[in-house]
Order: C-alpha cells, then structure tokens, then sequence
C-alpha cells in the first residue's frame, strides 16, 4: 500500500511515527512521512497525527481512507490538548480513538479504540511514551487489517463535548495552594516549552519538575 503520515514537525509523536514508518517499510508498503499538508500525495491511507491545522477538504480526497487518532474517548473530549485535561481531571486511564478524518472536526466514522492506565505518578514523558506507542500499535492495527476493518466502522454516538484549546497560561501555579492540590498541573508541564511558572512576590519564576533516578 501506499501509506502517508502527516504530523506538524515539531509533534512530541514523531520519533514514534518514525519507529513505525521504518517498520511497515520492511513490510513492504510504500510510506511517506511529511509536515506540510500540501505535499500529501494520492494513496490508500493518510494518517493525520500531531497535526494542528486543518485538512483541506481536497487534499484529503488525496487518500482513500484518512485517519486519526484521539486522546479521548469520542464524541466525549473532542477539540484540544485532551490528554493533558484528562491527566489534570485526575483520569487514571487515558482512551484513544482511531477514526475517519472527516471536514467536522473529531467526528468521523470510529474504527479501533483502546485505553492507556496511567499510575497516578506518571511525569509527561512517562505518559507520551505510554500513549505514543499506543497510538501506533493502533496504527498499525488498522493498516494490516485494511480495508476489511473498514466496514467495521461505526458513527459516534452520544452527546459530544469539547475542550478548549491550551496555552501558556494554562502552567500558571497558584503560590497560595499545596503542591499536592496542583500535582497534576506539574505531571502534564512540558519543562522545555510549556514549564510550569508562578508569580510570588513581584518576580515570575520557572519550575521544572523531573524524577530522581
């Protein structure tokens, strides 16, 4: 087959893509890993991941079949950063959902789903690995069962919710609350893009969190 994945370049998932794109090349199918929408060309699967623009609408006629796979258990947790709202709720389980890439926006035909346990204790790098190869085994589940799962596929049922989408602010600490009440906002920091901060006492100051080994 002919297999293209589309992530953003600077994604957390692209050492992971990279893992499976060499491993269905020794298979035998024919894939491309590109960042710019634009360059996708005519194929049997697309997958869209780590990719924070949308698709045109002709370009992913480009493909027979596009999919993506979602941090949430859809249509609950459609929109933005749902892995790290999931984390901050306290969730233990992280749910994932492989689906068909459709002009709506997370509302496409569901084809696999699987869920990731978390331990509760679990930084960010522990949960993207967890949830990274995740993803992929759920990739690569689809790809060798294709296109015969296809007709497995079904619409999503139930009332659909959203997250908002994150930004910097989001890492803000509250001085006056315990590191135990914000345990989970530092779990989900990224210290090198996204580190958690605190204004106390007229200055702002960065806090970087990491295991001890």
């Amino acid at each position: 087959m002919k297999i293209t994945f589309l992530s953003d370049a600077g994604s957390w998932k692209n050492s992971f893509i990279k893992r499976l794109v060499n491993k269905l090349r020794k298979k035998g199918h024919r894939v491309a890993f590109v960042h710019d929408a634009k360059v996708i060309q005519k194929g049997d699967i697309l997958f869209i991941l780590g990719f924070f623009k949308i698709v045109p609408s002709d370009i992913l006629k480009r493909n027979k079949t596009n999919i993506v796979v979602h941090e949430s258990a859809l249509p609950k947790g459609r929109g933005w950063s749902p892995m790290s709202w999931l984390v901050l709720g306290g969730a233990r389980t992280i749910p994932l959902t492989l689906f068909e890439a459709v002009e709506k926006v997370d509302a496409g035909r569901i084809y696999l789903r699987d869920r990731v346990a978390l331990k509760g204790s679990d930084l960010l790098p522990e949960i993207r690995e967890k949830v990274g190869r995740a993803i992929m085994r759920l990739c690569e589940k689809l790809a060798m069962a294709y296109p015969s799962i296809l007709a497995r596929g079904a619409s999503q049922k139930g009332k659909p919710t959203y997250y908002r989408r994150r930004g910097p602010d989001d890492s803000r600490l509250d001085p006056q609350k315990s590191m135990a009440r914000q345990f989970n906002l530092l779990r989900i920091a990224d210290n090198n893009t996204y580190p958690a901060f605190l204004d106390y006492r007229g200055s702002t100051y960065i806090l970087k969190i990491e295991k001890k080994s």
